[in-house]
């Protein structure tokens, strides 16, 4: 069957969203129509970028504490059963300054990946049986840029145990396991260097915010490590965990280099790929 999902992964500063994007145009070169979406879309269908998680009485209280709000809360509120998914970036969004700092902490603290491991491991598993039900009806292949390998959450922000991070990234894969998936992972030769070159091309803010989540938490505390060197160790430890859940999937699956940043000789790498993916 044709496949309905390409999956490209890889650490950070290895070119996973040039890849996506890459992917994206080739398949339509291909004839098929295919639907992109890059890490932190606020639309993802298979992810909760920005989203806040509520229990019923949770939400309520929220909405008598910040009473002036409530309308604003209720429109980006989704609700399920007894619970409430909040589309608070969106409102950030729209609305920026304009929301007290204080109320988005308090909203922040739901925040989906903020949750325990096993509470966040449950709320996503469902999410991407809802796309997968969803994709398998639909006429056209998903690209999704690194939201699959759930490492980050894991091991960087709760050092949990090697066989449940494997764990669960193994049951995304039996989700996704009728849609006939493509696992791209993208590599680089030098990891430190390629890890410098982000930092060196995105905003200060950016390479702060990463180091201090690397090493502020999870692994990197629990490590004692700290600044670009401790996140440089982090990112390797990283690796190895990837490359062994990487080994142990059972869906087609290959590895690119991205090292010599040659655009043409990449993109006819991965045309090689896809081809023999969709059509071999």
């Amino acid at each position: 069957m044709q496949s309905k999902l390409v999956l490209i992964e890889g650490l950070p500063g290895f070119g996973k969203t040039t890849t996506a994007g890459l992917v994206h145009e080739i398949l339509a070169e291909m004839n098929v129509a295919s639907r992109l979406f890059l890490e932190g879309n606020l639309d993802h269908p298979a992810d909760y970028d920005g989203v806040a998680f509520f229990i019923e009485h949770e939400f309520i209280e929220l909405l008598r504490s910040y009473g002036p709000f409530q309308d604003l809360l209720s429109d980006h509120a989704i609700r399920e059963g007894h619970h409430y998914f909040l589309e608070y970036r969106k409102m950030q969004n729209k609305f920026g300054e304009s929301l007290p700092d204080e109320w988005m902490k308090s909203i922040f603290k739901h925040d989906i990946y903020e949750l325990p491991f096993e509470q966040n491991r449950k709320l996503i598993t469902d999410r991407w049986k809802r796309f997968a039900e969803s994709a398998w009806a639909g006429p056209d292949p998903f690209v999704f840029d690194c939201c699959f390998i759930q490492v980050t959450i894991g091991m960087i922000k709760h050092h949990a145990k090697k066989e449940d991070v494997m764990g669960y990234v193994t049951q995304l894969a039996h989700i996704v396991e009728r849609l006939n998936p493509l696992l791209i992972y993208v590599e680089q030769q030098d990891l430190g260097c390629s890890f410098k070159k982000a930092i060196q091309e995105r905003p200060r803010e950016w390479s702060e915010g990463f180091i201090d989540y690397y090493t502020n938490q999870g692994y990197g505390k629990r490590h004692n490590l700290t600044g670009l060197e401790g996140t440089l160790e982090v990112l390797e430890a990283r690796r190895e965990l990837e490359q062994d859940i990487f080994a142990g999937l059972h869906i087609a699956k290959r590895k690119v280099d991205n090292s010599s940043y040659g655009m043409e000789e990449y993109k006819h790498v991965l045309r090689g790929i896809l081809v023999e993916h969709f059509h071999g």
